[in-house]
């Protein structure tokens, strides 16, 4: 999915970092309205804090109906804020990953179940959150916790499960099933590979780790949520997870529903092995929903705050990528890992490669092959060696009898070693060092990348 998000965003905006991240912040756009929409009809009008509830008093307008809400109402308005001011929300809009379409068809989904839960017009609903829920599986798997989630919700709820009497539930998920299909189909003619990639991630079992990794979990959740919001978000599913209980309310057991998977699964997983910041994403949407709901004093009171602190710090990390504004070590610094130094590494190589008399350049890192297929000049070739790359519907590059410059990470079995080429910051600072290899090309099976 993410390559045609990015495959779109060239489209409108052409073979740029522009055109690649384009769709991040638009979907991010659509994606808070979605979702404040979604808050408006699952959670009673509540007031916001005082040092909101002026600024949103004078924007508020009143008007008719249609699919969206127009009328701004608070806890619409909270939802909006204290999304865009988690770093994981804001700052990650302007990235393009798979989680970002998954992000996305996850809040679509949300918005459509929302539409159900408070009872208007369920039926085509219903079959949009089928589509929304297939086209996140087409994403990244790991929205299977979208559809467990909903399993959960109608099960454990009397007045939806009522609705399986109906049609519309039955054909909702059999249209999800369909728009997930041809990944399906896909596994299947290739050996089931990328699920059995992701499942071997679930195998792990060392509880004598788990204290270590349950603490970075908790940590970098404070971190990428901000500390106040991700308090803010816990605290709303238990008040969710009360209310689910003791009223069967569908609207609180949706929101619940909808977070208690993923809390579950990454929680099984730090007993084993760490889990990546990014991964316990997915619970946010519905994490956000709940914490708006929080109508006590002493916790509407944490709002301004937290989304004050939130919009703080997002602004800090766009200065520090603009102006190097904290002077972090490269291995510490976000922006530098992922974004700094590649030109350099593309012109190392290519003055290699030209020394050397060879057309091609080569990794075996699929992330490496990519950033060289983006920077290196077009008068050089560039192929991934990853025995994954045959995978995929790539031309086999032709290298029998072509001298390859090989860019490893580590020592290569093949070839000998010519040099090296440094990543390094804005600064000056050393990121990493890829060690340069001549390979005869006869010796490599590789797909070649396409260009921009």
């Amino acid at each position: 999915m993410v390559a045609y998000w990015i495959r779109a965003g060239t489209l409108i905006a052409g073979q740029t970092a522009l055109g690649v991240r384009l769709l991040g912040p638009l979907s991010a756009a659509l994606g808070t309205v979605l979702l404040g929409d979604a808050a408006a009809r699952l959670i009673p009008p509540t007031m916001l804090p005082l040092s909101l509830r002026a600024w949103a008093a004078k924007r508020t307008k009143v008007g008719g109906r249609g699919p969206l809400h127009t009328r701004v109402s608070p806890v619409a308005l909270t939802t909006g804020l204290l999304m865009n001011a988690t770093l994981l929300f804001n700052a990650g809009a302007v990235i393009m990953t798979p989680d970002t379409p998954l992000l996305f068809f996850w809040t679509c989904c949300l918005w459509a179940l929302a539409r159900v839960a408070s009872g208007g017009g369920e039926g085509p609903w219903w079959l949009a959150a089928g589509c929304f829920a297939g086209l996140a599986m087409v994403g990244k798997y790991s929205a299977s916790l979208l559809l467990l989630g909903i399993a959960l919700w109608v099960l454990l709820t009397p007045t939806v499960r009522k609705r399986l009497r109906r049609p519309e539930p039955w054909i909702g998920g059999a249209l999800g099933l369909l728009v997930f299909a041809p990944v399906v189909v896909w596994n299947g003619n290739h050996g089931w590979i990328s699920f059995m990639r992701q499942g071997a991630r679930a195998a792990t079992w060392e509880p004598g780790r788990a204290a270590r990794f349950i603490g970075e979990l908790l940590a970098g959740q404070a971190a990428l949520a901000t500390p106040l919001i991700f308090t803010l978000c816990v605290a709303g599913i238990v008040k969710s997870g009360r209310q689910a209980w003791t009223g069967r309310d569908p609207k609180p057991a949706l929101l619940l529903a909808l977070t208690l998977p993923t809390v579950v699964v990454v929680t099984q997983h730090a007993f084993g092995d760490r889990v990546q910041g990014n991964w316990p994403a997915i619970a946010y949407p519905a994490a956000i929903v709940a914490a708006a709901s929080l109508s006590d004093t002493p916790w509407q009171r944490l709002f301004g705050p937290a989304i004050a602190l939130g919009a703080a710090l997002s602004a800090l990390i766009y200065l520090h990528a603009i102006s190097r504004l904290v002077p972090l070590p490269a291995r510490l610094d976000p922006v530098a890992l992922r974004l700094e130094g590649w030109d350099g590494v593309a012109a190392q190589i290519e003055s290699a490669a030209k020394q050397m008399h060879a057309r091609f350049v080569a990794a075996p890192q699929y992330g490496v092959a990519s950033e060289l297929a983006w920077t290196v000049s077009r008068d050089f070739g560039v192929a991934g060696v990853d025995p994954r790359w045959p995978l995929l519907t790539l031309p086999i590059a032709s290298l029998a009898g072509d001298r390859v410059i090989l860019v490893a990470q580590s020592e290569a079995r093949d070839g000998s070693m010519i040099g090296s080429a440094t990543r390094l910051s804005r600064d000056g600072t050393r990121i990493e060092t890829f060690r340069l290899y001549l390979v005869d090309g006869s010796t490599l099976t590789a797909s070649e990348l396409p260009r921009p």
